[in-house]
């Protein structure tokens, strides 16, 4: 009889512990779930930074218009094919009296670098790319803005 409460005891001690492979188990779940969560992570950054290139370029395209209104229908030139900063500065342009059009000049949030402006074209268009690659993450096509007037 004590032989058999015994026996009873250690399954019931072997009853309260986890196994290795159901360790095993609960550990693989774990790691897939972090790897799922890390490339939506990294999905959600490159849409943001998207996102980020589109509404810089979209208020240098305001600011460029503002700059076409006030210096007698005539943009900005472009300096070494990138969107100029002296408009974009706190500087005012040469032929106003504005004294601030867009206080910061917009970078690309990943590389810092200026956006591409062609003044050339027609229209003339501010583009997400750095000479011929594409600045955009999350989209195959280039971005571009085209001025209006």
């Amino acid at each position: 009889m004590i032989n058999k409460l015994k026996i009873q005891k250690s399954n019931l001690k072997a009853k309260n512990s986890f196994t290795l492979l159901e360790m095993l188990v609960v550990i693989g779940i774990i790691a897939v779930l972090v790897g799922f969560g890390a490339v939506s992570y990294s999905t959600s950054q490159k849409k943001a930074r998207d996102t980020r290139r589109k509404l810089d370029m979209e208020a240098i395209k305001n600011a460029m218009e503002q700059y076409y209104s006030l210096c007698n229908s005539v943009y900005p030139a472009a300096i070494s094919g990138k969107v100029p900063n002296s408009i974009l500065t706190q500087a005012p342009p040469t032929c106003s009296t504005v004294t601030t059009i867009l206080t910061v000049s917009p970078t690309d949030p990943k590389t810092g670098d200026s956006y591409d402006y062609d003044d050339t074209a027609t229209p003339p268009s501010i583009c997400a790319t750095d000479g011929a690659t594409n600045l955009m993450e999350s989209e195959s096509t280039v971005y571009c803005v085209y001025l209006q007037q």
